[in-house]
């Protein structure tokens, strides 16, 4: 397998990009495209001892950055190491893409070089993140900020496909993201999503509050854009305050630290179970080829997740699977 990386699309570019491919050519048995200025790549690469075995770069002389805008990708930085990999994805020279650059630049580029699945209205971010047993996926968590009711219940179908695909939860719960779990609550958009996601076959248990996504109530949530990455800020918002008051409380005193000592496996593992490079970033769903976002900041260890989970994306064969089932949910309706 193939995967093409955005060896600049990131905080750490490129060193972490790269740290983090090598690792994944060990570890996953994976070959890798890096896309990026060829000189910059080999240098750092050199100068920090790592290897560029099995891995084929393909220069790239321009960056675009956080501040450029979603546009430029195909306009003033369409030579930039992101439109780079998009181009060689959609001419099949590679499995896959990652990039953990402009989310926005992104969504645009994947939509119009690699193009949605057919039947697809909206590519959507779709972050894997931790609950009291497991992970849930969120989709969407901002690509799409006004959605229409039929853009949700794909959203509900695609993420039902990635989640058994993927990570292997049979027949996963897919929920929506309202304001009461009564069927009755939220606006417009929530009562039409409600109905069409009742009736899609998925296994649909209906509203969730926020306050109940961490409770394994859903494998699933659906949300429009907007609401969609609030929820996700705030979830990492409120993991990082908690992870942090409760080093504040384990550093307080010799007492306290004994006590830490003590429950320090427990610590560690909570701690890794709310940290985001676990699970690397988010699918881009609905693209006709796999892309994935990872973390602006992502380190080498994200990198590789990130990878690992594309692999496990392509493998489960998800977009064949998506196509199939849109078509299916399309000739219904006629």
């Amino acid at each position: 397998m193939k995967i093409i990386v955005d060896a600049f699309g990131g905080d750490n570019a490129p060193l972490e990009i790269i740290r983090g491919c090598a690792d994944a050519v060990k570890g996953l048995g994976v070959d890798i495209v890096l896309t990026g200025r060829e000189q910059e790549i080999r240098r750092v690469a050199q100068e920090n001892g790592i290897s560029l075995e099995r891995m084929e770069i393909c220069d790239a002389p321009d960056v675009i950055t956080m501040e450029d805008s979603a546009g430029d990708i195909m306009k003033a930085k369409s030579d930039c190491s992101m439109a780079l990999g998009l181009r060689l994805l959609a001419q099949g020279k590679g499995d896959a893409f990652v990039s953990g650059g402009n989310s926005g630049a992104l969504v645009v580029g994947a939509t119009l070089i690699v193009k949605r699945i057919k039947g697809v209205r909206r590519i959507a971010f779709a972050p894997i993140m931790p609950k009291n047993k497991g992970c849930f996926m969120l989709i969407d968590s901002g690509a799409n900020v006004d959605c229409k009711p039929e853009m949700l219940q794909q959203f509900g179908i695609m993420g039902s496909i990635y989640m058994e695909k993927v990570m292997g939860i049979k027949r996963p719960r897919v929920a929506l993201a309202n304001i009461g779990v009564e069927d009755h609550k939220g606006g417009e958009l929530q009562h039409s999503s409600f109905a069409l996601l009742k009736n899609s076959g998925l296994n649909f248990v209906g509203n969730i509050e926020a306050r109940d996504i961490p409770d394994n109530a859903g494998d699933v949530i659906v949300a429009d854009g907007f609401t969609g990455n609030v929820i996700l800020k705030l979830y990492e918002g409120v993991a990082l305050m908690l992870m942090g008051k409760l080093k504040d409380i384990f550093t307080h005193s010799v007492k306290n630290k004994l006590a830490a000592a003590v429950v320090l496996g427990d610590i560690k593992a909570l701690k890794q179970n709310f940290d985001y490079n676990e699970y690397g970033g988010a699918p881009l769903m609905g693209c006709s080829k796999p892309v994935f976002k990872t973390h602006g900041s992502a380190k080498a260890k994200t990198v590789y997740n990130a990878l690992r989970l594309t692999k496990a994306y392509v493998e489960g064969n998800v977009v064949d699977e998506i196509a199939s089932s849109i078509a299916r949910y399309g000739a219904d309706e006629k």
